[in-house]
């Protein structure tokens, strides 16, 4: 089957509420190309080897989170950024890329399902009552230490997550957000929470951390985002009965 790419584009769109979101770059459509669509290759990140592996798969469009034309990046279609877009569009293959629209969206997000994978119950925004939070809070249905739930989100994301302890506190309450978020961590404390979870870590991340007895969990950026733009391409090719597949291409950040 296929679909009109304006259809798809305009669901999207509008399912990920993106009008509603002041970001850091253009959600929705960035590099337009065949109208028609078949088949979906979704990745987290619009890196040169994705793009090269979408191509070998005859994709149509590639959907990811990490996109292109960034606020304060140079504009000139050249070097790396240029070989990028003459390789989408000499193989006429669509862009779609959503930043913190997929971030906070309550079923396919990047938050939401990154605590279906950790375990993690989730029960309000880190900006309470407000759908369009970034980060969550939420909680483990038991009590750990810092160490043993390090060790279980280590396993969960296969990839060696940084705790930076906050003293002997056991962790119960749980606030996170995807990607470079370590900044949170003060939101997170003020909500009470035992841990606060993101993708990167910063030195003033690591004494605030200690001064103020909360522990935070350096988990990877790409490893805390790898799920909400699989979660979205599955549910756009149920929805439209398109092909539909996830590239993972690995980076140890």
């Amino acid at each position: 089957m296929s679909v009109m790419r304006s259809e798809l584009v305009s669901y999207t769109n509008s399912a990920l509420s993106i009008d509603k979101f002041s970001d850091y770059c253009p959600n929705g459509l960035q590099v337009e190309g065949r109208s028609d669509i078949r088949k979906i290759v979704a990745g987290v990140t619009a890196c040169q080897a994705l793009i090269d592996a979408a191509i070998a798969a005859e994709a149509d469009l590639i959907l990811v989170h990490h996109g292109y034309f960034w606020k304060g990046e140079a504009q000139p279609l050249v070097g790396l950024k240029g070989r990028r877009i003459k390789a989408l569009m000499q193989a006429d293959i669509n862009l779609l890329a959503y930043h913190l629209p997929l971030d906070a969206h309550q079923t396919w997000g990047n938050n939401v399902q990154l605590a279906h994978i950790l375990g993690i119950r989730v029960e309000d925004g880190m900006e309470p009552g407000n759908p369009l939070s970034i980060g969550n809070i939420g909680s483990l249905d038991r009590a750990l230490s810092a160490e043993l739930f390090t060790q279980q989100v280590s396993e969960k994301l296969g990839r060696e997550a940084q705790l930076i302890s906050g003293g002997d506190r056991e962790v119960k309450r749980v606030a996170w957000c995807t990607g470079s978020a370590e900044r949170m961590i003060e939101q997170a404390d003020q909500l009470g929470a035992d841990m606060f979870v993101s993708g990167e870590i910063s030195e003033p991340v690591v004494h605030y951390a200690r001064e103020a007895g909360i522990h935070y969990l350096a988990a990877g950026h790409h490893a805390t985002e790898r799920y909400g733009v699989q979660a979205l391409g599955q549910h756009l090719a149920e929805k439209f009965d398109l092909d539909y597949q996830y590239i993972d291409i690995d980076n140890p950040v």
